[in-house]
């Protein structure tokens, strides 16, 4: 094999940002960005292992005297993480593994799928710049954003096998795989449905035999049935029946689109920063140009398509978008596969290379963080064993951070999380004794700042935190 081959082998390279995510994989979910969003899975994976395993009904631990159970998105991937610690013990980190081994399987299923459509070169250059992008990050933390979208790219290239192919045997293996990766993919998190609006262009080939475009059709919906089930029944049940609400399903198109013009400067920034940083935005900015100037439909309309729809979930989520970086994901494959393009269309290739380097050393640059732990974060792995000194492992407490959950899932309690004003409330505190609190954990660094109280009893104190007895 020559070595121009080797270089666009992208199973090579796919194993190589697999090795290089490797680092600090056994980390604590406790780095600058999203230790809040990661605690939340990981809760519900402890959960599942030392409470209760049945996987319809999820709990978390700042429920108070309550039981967490709480609708949220289907718990897969937690479940995942439960079912690895059976055989091994509960470790946290599993859910970094899983994530990445599915994440880097997507990138494989995005190459495949786009080898069907485009060049080599597109396929390549599109593929690596998906991999630098938010992708490089979020695919080895403990969240369910580009684990659910793997699935989904993975339904996509099934999905249009069955509708492509002619061979009766493979055709109905093509039809389970696209139904199986389609259904729980949404379920895992539902914006990710947003790339199977591609499949409208599929209903509109004339040339796709009306019954084979009829039985898809009835599995898309068949397979539709348990999304719409778990996330407008089910979610709305368990928040009702358990007393406690903790996922966002969106707001209002009206008041999203509100707040999408008062934070125009924010969305804006995570198409043109977040997503491919500034090299690959301007590489998309090049391919959407090009494939107009070109009349390429290929990549203008794909683009299009799913941008209208994903404009909807834009819409949904307001604010939420500015504000919280991964909700861009489910956009960035299209991104790439554009900005992929744009690098295709430079007729000298060693520049379209060069280029290439460029947007992967900027995007890994501006993700390197993510391979370290916060330093003043490292003093939550002793709160569950000074917690244990002085407290029973069923002691409800309460922690001065917030609304971040991440300390209490260290602390290995259950109870409540708030603010300062609010703990500093006597009759608020009395009330909550009543539900059975005992503790009350004042952060004085990391998710909190100090307090002091003379009406409790002290009963350890370091530099980091105190810890009170009512």
């Amino acid at each position: 094999m020559n070595l121009k081959r080797l270089f666009f082998d992208i199973r090579i390279w796919i194993i190589f940002f697999f090795l290089i995510r490797l680092i600090g994989i056994t980390n604590p979910p406790l780095e600058v960005g999203h230790s809040w969003r990661q605690t939340t899975v990981t809760m519900v994976a402890r959960n599942f292992y030392e409470v209760d395993n049945n996987i319809f009904y999820p709990r978390i631990d700042i429920a108070g005297e309550k039981t967490g159970i709480t609708g949220m998105e289907f718990p897969l991937l937690n479940y995942l993480i439960y079912l690895v610690s059976v055989l091994f013990g509960y470790q946290h980190w599993y859910g970094r593994l899983i994530n990445l081994f599915f994440s880097s399987l997507g990138l494989l299923f995005f190459y495949k799928l786009l080898r069907k459509y485009f060049s080599e070169q597109v396929s390549f250059y599109s593929t690596i710049i998906l991999t630098v992008s938010i992708w490089f990050q979020f695919s080895r933390k403990i969240m369910p954003d580009t684990f659910a979208m793997s699935l989904i790219i993975a339904s996509i290239y099934y999905g249009t096998n069955y509708l492509e192919t002619r061979q009766y045997k493979k055709q109905y293996i093509y039809l389970l795989s696209y139904f199986l990766f389609m259904c729980i993919g949404i379920l895992s998190k539902l914006p990710s449905a947003c790339l199977l609006v591609v499949f409208g262009f599929y209903l509109l080939d004339k040339q796709i035999p009306k019954k084979k475009k009829s039985m898809f059709s009835l599995v898309t919906f068949i397979g539709l049935i348990p999304v719409f089930i778990w996330y407008f029944y089910w979610v709305p049940y368990l928040n009702k029946e358990y007393d406690f609400k903790h996922f966002f399903m969106g707001k209002s198109i009206i008041w999203g689109f509100k707040e999408i013009i008062q934070f125009a400067n924010l969305i804006l920034g995570r198409f043109y920063e977040t997503a491919l940083q500034f090299i690959g935005f301007a590489a998309f900015i090049y391919g959407l140009i090009i494939s107009i100037r070109k009349r390429d439909r290929k990549i203008y309309s794909v683009f299009i398509i799913t941008l209208v729809f994903f404009s909807f979930i834009i819409l949904k989520a307001g604010s939420t978008f500015a504000h919280h970086n991964y909700y861009i994901i489910p956009f960035v494959p299209v991104m790439a596969l554009v900005a992929g393009y744009g690098l295709s269309q430079i007729k000298n290739s060693k520049i379209a290379v060069i280029i290439l380097f460029a947007i992967s050393v900027e995007g890994i640059a501006n993700q390197h963080q993510d391979f370290k732990i916060k330093e003043k974060n490292k003093s939550l792995l002793n709160l569950e064993k000074d917690l244990n000194k002085v407290s029973d492992k069923d002691d409800l407490i309460i922690i001065n951070s917030g609304i971040y959950p991440t300390p209490m899932y260290f602390s290995h309690h259950k109870g409540w999380i708030d603010s300062n004003n609010k703990i500093n409330d006597e009759k608020y505190i009395n009330d909550l004794k009543a539900k059975g609190l005992k503790y009350i954990i004042i952060l004085k660094q990391s998710f909190g700042t100090e307090i002091k109280f003379s009406q409790y009893k002290k009963v350890l104190e370091n530099v980091d935190y105190c810890i009170y007895q009512l």
